[in-house]
């Protein structure tokens, strides 16, 4: 059987320091190789990137300025098609320019006659109507098409999509595998508040935080729950900036309101500029529970069969954890500290029996993820 190379554009939220985002590209690439290996399909994959050495550094891989026109036409130009995602790429709530960003990126492809895939995306909030139109258009020109959740299917059905070109499949982060490091070599990097490195054997309960509302409540909230936590259990509390550098400033935020838990028999320290995901998926695998309003540090969490407490800032939170069969345990507009501690506490004391009941689950959803990916390959292979 003969080998064909293909050259596949990927086009995403990437290089820009955010761990979710670079989980899903490193996700994407790693299903895209071992689908390969089955194959006789051989992937040569081309990043769109905000930070194109660094995305090159990271992966070993080609990537071109996401923002030079130019340079991203010829690469398309040259290429074999295009992977839209993963990720909440087409969404409205964070300005005006992702969706006719992204969407400009794929028209481009479908204009210069590529294939178009989309990867496992999340679409929406669309506030905008004027937006509708326009993602109908490029997405009934695409070859395959595959979201994260129902929503997201539903809203694509609502713009005529027929059910049978939409796959739901779980995100791609669901696939990440962890990296080839030892414990020890990550652990190093996580620090108290002074810089000093933490060891300890206490239940580790991992939190990644955010800014969102404007007064802190839900950061106020969060303080409250784990002193709250704290004053009945000893525990390790590992800060986990998913986003740097913002999620740090949110994290020593938190931190700051806790003040010196020592006396309590708690430490508390934060992973320091650490962007390779799979470097973070280990972090989080060293992990007892994990607190997360980043929706990607549950899927991390998740993916490691460790019991995540999600905090909703935006429906994609709480879609994944219907997901789990499982509800958040709050907004960040009507967060209870007592019951964010209380829940931590449950899980921390009946971990057993939720991973009893979630693990085949999660096995399923860390399988499924691959899908997309099989799907692509298929397609190149036919059209090789």
């Amino acid at each position: 059987m003969v080998t064909t190379s293909q050259k596949l554009i990927i086009s995403g939220y990437y290089g820009f320091r955010n761990s979710g985002d670079e989980a899903v590209l490193k996700s994407i690439l790693t299903a895209l190789e071992e689908e390969s290996h089955r194959s006789n399909v051989t992937i040569e994959p081309i990043v769109l990137s905000g930070d194109p050495e660094s995305t090159t550094s990271m992966y070993g891989v080609r990537s071109v300025h996401r923002m030079k026109l130019k340079e991203v036409r010829e690469a398309i130009k040259e290429s074999d098609g295009l992977i839209s995602g993963g990720g909440s790429l087409l969404q409205d709530a964070t300005g005006l320019k992702s969706i006719p960003y992204y969407l400009g990126v794929i028209k481009l492809a479908q204009w210069l006659k590529k294939p178009t895939f989309i990867y496992a995306q999340g679409i929406g909030p669309v506030n905008r109507k004027m937006f509708n139109p326009m993602i109908r258009s490029v997405f009934k020109a695409c070859n395959y098409v595959s979201v994260r959740d129902e929503q997201s299917a539903e809203y694509l059905r609502g713009l005529g999509l027929q059910w049978n070109q939409i796959h739901v499949v779980p995100d791609p982060v669901m696939g990440l595998p962890l990296p080839e490091v030892n414990a020890e070599e990550v652990s190093s990097v996580a620090v108290n508040a002074q810089g000093a490195s933490v060891h300890t054997k206490l239940p580790v309960i991992g939190v990644s935080v955010r800014f969102w509302e404007s007064d802190r409540k839900e950061l106020t909230a969060i303080a409250a729950g784990l002193k709250k936590l704290c004053s009945k259990k000893a525990v390790h509390l590992r800060f986990m900036p998913f986003h740097l550098p913002i999620d740090e400033q949110a994290s020593r935020f938190v931190m700051e309101m806790l003040g010196d838990l020592g006396n309590k028999g708690s430490e508390v320290s934060i992973t320091k500029d650490l962007t390779d995901p799979q470097l973070m998926l280990q972090e989080v695998s060293n992990c007892d529970v994990v607190i997360g309003m980043r929706l990607h540090s549950l899927i991390y969490a998740a993916s490691q069969y460790v019991p995540p407490v999600g905090i909703s800032y935006d429906p994609k939170i709480d879609q994944f954890m219907l997901r789990l069969d499982s509800e958040t345990v709050g907004n960040t507009d009507t967060l209870d500290g007592d019951k964010l501690a209380k829940t931590v506490a449950n899980l921390l004391d009946q971990r057993s029996q939720w991973l009893k009941e979630h693990e085949e689950g999660i096995t399923e959803l860390k399988q499924e993820a691959k899908v997309p990916a099989q799907q692509i390959i298929k397609y190149l292979g036919r059209k090789g």
